[in-house]
């Protein structure tokens, strides 16, 4: 087990990144098996050698295996543009700068937000330290995540809370890999151990992915299958998309809008051809260059976008992360996410309640627990 790949990330500082080093956030460590097998497991984690070798024997960077689908069910045949309206207006929670709520397009049909808000568990089932998802047993997992939707909603009665669970299925890596791309993809076999875990509580999943040096144009398709699933959504994380070669960890990395109107018209597409209700789509953000051109990104009524406050830290950090980043630079719809365990790295600091993360304005319509 090598342990020296490590990288020091900043989730409150885009000055420089000697600034970053100094003032970090986030930590990554890298997995690496022996001999001819080396595996990184990002976002946050340090996994044990006992997880390395699991990882070593079952992961193969293949998506080659067939996944089951079924016809999904027609969308509702209109959209209550009244509540669709109502919803809108609770989320933006009162904000006066004109920037919310964000003007658009009715979505179609079937759209999950705003109407709803989604609380997810996040994380790799190789690893235990990677989130929720994958550190506890399978039925510990899923009765906490029941009971932080009941928390949830006890806060905030007027939206409706739904499970998610949210799968990186694509990890950024230490090593080149055979592709020589940094990244390494997940058995299918695992997405549908998630879709099975979800389907016990009438969950939605959502898959992710960390590109390292690789596209979204290369990840994305390898998963139409599941997107053409009606509960089955998208998540993209901009840290990992290392466009200048950089290895992943070294540097932060970004998606330009370019990026996330390919992902939208791919789903989009999709969407149109097996008339599914709208996909929803998270790109993961806590600093000002992750996400670049963000006013060319274009929205479309097949797909409804989730910026995504991702940094851990003290909450007065948090909350100016997502003022600087989410708020300033409106998309369409807002995340902001939650570290059970780095959310109290810091003296004195503590994972925010829901009820300290409504008040935020816009309130976040996508929850995220890591």
């Amino acid at each position: 087990m090598n342990q020296n790949l490590k990288s020091i990330f900043s989730l409150h500082s885009h000055k420089t990144f000697f600034t970053m080093i100094k003032k970090s956030w986030l930590q990554a460590s890298a997995l690496c098996a022996t001999a001819t097998t080396c595996i990184a497991l990002f976002s946050n984690c340090q996994s044990s050698s006992a997880e390395a070798t699991a990882v070593a024997q079952s992961a193969k960077d293949t998506t080659d295996k067939k996944a089951a689908t079924a016809t999904p069910p027609a969308p509702s045949a209109t959209l209550d543009t009244a509540w669709y309206n109502r919803s809108m207006t609770i989320m933006a929670n009162g904000d006066s700068t004109g920037k919310w709520p964000v003007k658009h397009d009715y979505p179609l049909p079937g759209a999950i937000l705003p109407m709803k808000r989604v609380l997810a568990f996040y994380g790799n089932l190789y690893s235990t330290k990677m989130g929720i998802l994958g550190e506890l047993p399978e039925q510990q997992m899923l009765e906490k995540l029941q009971g932080e939707v009941k928390r949830w909603q006890a806060a905030d009665t007027a939206v409706e809370v739904v499970p998610a669970l949210h799968y990186i299925a694509v990890t950024a890596q230490g090593s080149p890999g055979a592709a020589g791309k940094y990244r390494l993809r997940m058995p299918f076999k695992e997405i549908d151990k998630v879709l099975a875990m979800a389907a016990k509580i009438n969950a939605l999943v959502f898959i992710d992915i960390q590109v390292g040096l690789g596209t979204v144009q290369d990840e994305v398709p390898q998963f139409e299958q599941y997107f053409k699933m009606p509960n089955v959504h998208f998540g993209i994380d901009p840290e990992f998309s290392m466009k200048t070669g950089a290895k992943p960890g070294s540097v932060i990395g970004s998606f330009d809008a370019a990026d996330i109107n390919y992902v939208t018209n791919y789903l989009a597409k999709i969407v149109k051809e097996n008339n599914l209700p709208p996909k929803m789509l998270v790109v993961h953000r806590f600093t000002q260059a992750m996400v670049t051109n963000y006013k060319n990104i274009k929205l479309q009524p097949e797909v409804q976008v989730i910026m995504d406050m991702d940094g851990w830290g003290a909450k007065a950090r948090k909350i100016t992360t997502y003022k600087s980043f989410i708020h300033r630079e409106p998309v369409q719809f807002t995340g902001f996410k939650l570290f059970y365990k780095n959310d109290f790295r810091e003296p004195g600091s503590r994972i925010m309640t829901p009820e300290e993360v409504l008040s935020l304005k816009p309130k976040p319509i996508y929850i995220q627990y890591q």
